[in-house]
C-alpha cells in the first residue's frame, strides 16, 4: 500500500476501522483527481476541459433505499415514516462490517472537508470512496478547508461511498442492492450500490438538517443571493423549479444554489459548489451556467458527448433526464467571497405549476408563507419519470422532505419565527405553465419571471396594484413595468375559462388533502391561509 498526501491531524483510516486497503489518496486537488479518473477509465475530457462521467442505472437519488438508524438518540427526534425509514443498529453494523471487508485491497480516495461555510455552525466531514471522480465531486461541492484548518480537522461525520458494493436485503434489512444508511450516533454514512454522486452531498445536507435546528438555525433547501444594497433573497424550490437558474443573476451576488442555513445574523451556504441541471440548458437564457460546461474543473454527469469532437449535446436525454454539472461556486461571476450574507429581506417560494393555475408571482402573508412552505408544491410533467403521461402534483414538505429528518413543523415553526423577527417579505413564483396546462399552454417566459423577481427584490412590487386570487387568497399584482399584464391573470390566458376554473378547483383540492397531515401541528391562522374550495 502507498499513501499519497496526508490525513488531517494524523487521524488516519485505521482509527476508523479501515485496514488493509490498497493505495490511499488523501485530499488530492482537481488536476490530480482528473488524472486518476481518466487513467482509471472513470471519465473523459470534453471540449473546453470539463470531465464527463456516466452513472449507469442510478441517474438520481435512490429514495427508497435510504435508512436512518433508530436508537436512543433518534427514537424521539426523527420523523419516522415513508421518508425517514428506520434501520436497526444491528443491521447497520452488519452493513458496516461488510463495507470494511469490501474495502480490503481497494484503492480509496479521501477528502477532509467542511459541511457549512459558517465557522460557528459547520461540521467536519471525511469522505472515503473508491472513485476518483466521486472524490472530485465531494471536493467541489463541500467546503474546502484552508491549509491551517486542515491540519486541525478531526472528522465529526464520515461518508463511505462504495458503488461496487451490493447490499443483501435478506441479511441487511434493506430494500435492494443499493443502500444509503445514516447513523447519527456513530457519525457515519454508508452509501453503496449507486454511482450517482448527489447521494454524497445530500447525506451531508441531511446531517446538517438534523443538527442545526437544536441551535435555533433554520436549514433550508434553497438558493440565495445578495443585492447591491446588501439585501438577501432566498429561493425555496424543488428540483426543476429554477433555484439555480434564478439565483445566478448577474445583477446580484450569489451565496449559493441549493443548501443554506439561517442563523440569528446571517444566511450561509452549506456548500462550496453548485450542482446544476443541464437538460435543455440554453446559453441565451442561462449564460453563466452554460459557460461552466466548457471549463476545466467542471464535472458533468450523463450528458451525451460526441466521441470525435468532444462536444456536448445538452438537449439529448438518452442517458438521463437528470443531467448535471458540478462546479466550484466561483465559476459563477459575482459570488460571495465567504459564501455568506446578512439576514433575508425577501423569501421566494418557487413552483413549476404544470396545471397552469397559479399566477407568475403572488405576495404571501406570513401565515400563507408557512402554509405553502409546509405544502412544498410543484408538478411533474410527462417524460420526467416512467409512467407519467399527464401532469402530477408533487408535495414535498419544506421544499425538501427527503432531506429533513425532523418533523416538518420543526422547520416550519423556525421559518415563521424568523419571518416575524425580520419582517421578511414572502412571494410565491410560478415558473411552470401559462395559457393552459402542460400540453396546451406554454412554459412561463423566463424573461417575465426575472422581471417580476427584480420588481419584488427592489421593492417596487410592494406598491403595485394588487388583486386577491379567488382560489388561493394571496395578493397578485395587476400591473408591473416591463411585463405584459395579460400574463399576470392566469384565468385570462386560458381560452376555455370554465376549464381553468375546474382545474383550479382540482388543484385546491389537492392542496387541501395534502395539508391534512399538518393540521394538528399549526394554529388556526395558518389553517385559515388554506385555499378555498368552491
Amino acid at each position: 500500500m502507498q499513501v499519497f498526501g496526508a490525513p488531517s491531524n494524523s487521524f488516519g483510516l485505521d482509527a476508523q476501522g479501515i485496514t488493509e486497503t490498497g493505495n490511499q489518496y488523501w485530499n488530492m486537488g482537481t488536476a490530480q483527481l482528473y488524472e486518476e479518473a481518466i487513467s482509471r477509465g472513470e471519465g473523459k475530457l470534453a471540449d473546453g476541459g470539463a470531465l464527463v462521467v456516466k452513472t449507469g442505472r442510478c441517474t438520481g437519488r435512490s429514495a427508497n433505499d435510504k435508512f436512518t438508524v433508530r436508537d436512543d438518540m433518534t427514537e424521539n427526534t426523527i420523523d419516522w415514516g415513508k421518508v425517514n425509514r428506520p434501520m436497526s443498529s444491528d443491521h447497520f453494523d452488519i452493513i458496516h462490517q461488510a463495507f470494511l471487508d469490501h474495502m480490503k485491497g481497494m484503492d480509496v480516495f479521501v477528502q477532509d472537508l467542511w459541511g457549512g461555510s459558517d465557522p460557528e455552525n459547520r461540521v467536519a466531514v471525511r469522505t472515503i470512496g473508491e472513485l476518483a471522480w466521486h472524490s472530485l465531486f465531494c471536493r467541489t461541492m463541500l467546503v474546502r478547508p484552508q491549509a491551517d484548518e486542515q491540519l486541525e480537522m478531526t472528522p465529526q461525520f464520515t461518508v463511505i461511498n462504495l458503488p461496487s458494493f451490493k447490499a443483501d436485503p435478506a441479511t441487511m434489512g434493506c430494500n435492494s442492492e443499493t443502500i444509503i444508511a445514516v447513523n447519527f450516533q456513530k457519525g457515519l454514512v454508508l452509501i453503496g450500490g449507486t454511482h450517482y454522486a448527489g447521494e454524497n452531498k445530500k447525506s451531508v445536507f441531511s446531517i446538517l438538517n438534523y443538527l442545526l435546528p437544536e441551535k435555533g438555525i433554520m436549514p433550508m433547501h434553497c438558493s440565495a443571493n445578495i443585492g447591491d444594497d446588501g439585501d438577501v433573497a432566498i429561493f425555496f424550490g424543488l428540483s426543476g423549479t429554477g433555484k439555480t437558474t434564478l439565483s445566478a443573476d448577474s445583477s446580484r451576488t450569489l451565496i449559493g444554489d441549493d443548501e443554506h442555513g439561517w442563523s440569528d445574523d446571517s444566511v450561509f451556504n452549506f456548500e462550496g459548489g453548485c450542482y446544476a441541471k443541464l437538460i435543455n440548458l440554453s446559453e441565451e437564457a442561462e449564460p453563466e451556467i452554460f459557460a461552466t460546461t466548457k471549463r476545466y474543473g467542471t464535472l458533468i454527469e450523463n450528458v451525451v458527448m460526441d466521441e470525435e469532437t468532444r462536444t456536448l449535446d445538452l438537449d439529448d436525454n438518452t442517458l438521463a433526464e437528470n443531467t448535471r454539472a458540478a462546479y466550484p461556486i466561483d465559476f459563477i461571476p459575482n459570488t460571495s467571497e465567504h459564501n455568506r450574507g446578512g439576514k433575508p429581506t425577501n423569501i421566494i417560494m418557487l413552483t413549476a405549476d404544470a396545471f397552469g393555475v397559479l399566477p407568475p408571482i403572488s405576495r404571501l402573508t406570513p401565515e400563507q408563507a408557512m402554509y405553502h412552505f409546509l405544502s412544498g408544491y410543484t408538478a411533474k410533467v410527462a417524460g420526467t419519470e416512467i409512467g407519467i403521461k399527464e401532469p402530477q402534483a408533487t408535495f414535498s414538505a419544506c421544499f425538501g422532505a427527503p432531506f429533513m429528518p425532523r418533523h416538518p413543523s420543526v422547520y416550519g415553526d423556525l421559518l415563521r419565527k424568523k419571518i416575524a423577527e425580520g419582517n421578511v417579505k414572502c412571494w410565491l413564483v410560478n415558473t411552470g405553465w401559462t395559457g393552459g396546462e402542460y400540453g396546451t399552454g406554454n412554459r412561463m417566459p423566463i424573461k417575465a419571471t426575472r422581471a417580476l423577481l427584480h420588481a419584488a427584490l427592489d421593492g417596487s412590487l410592494n406598491t403595485a396594484p394588487m388583486r386577491t386570487d379567488q382560489n388561493f387568497g394571496f395578493e397578485v399584482p395587476t400591473e408591473v413595468a416591463g411585463v405584459d399584464s395579460a400574463i399576470l391573470n392566469p384565468r385570462g390566458t386560458w381560452a376555455d375559462k370554465d376549464a381553468y376554473d375546474a382545474k383550479a378547483q382540482y388543484l385546491v383540492s389537492l392542496f387541501t388533502k395534502n395539508f391534512e397531515a399538518f393540521s394538528d401541528h399549526v394554529d388556526d391562522s395558518v389553517k385559515a391561509a388554506a385555499p378555498s374550495a368552491a
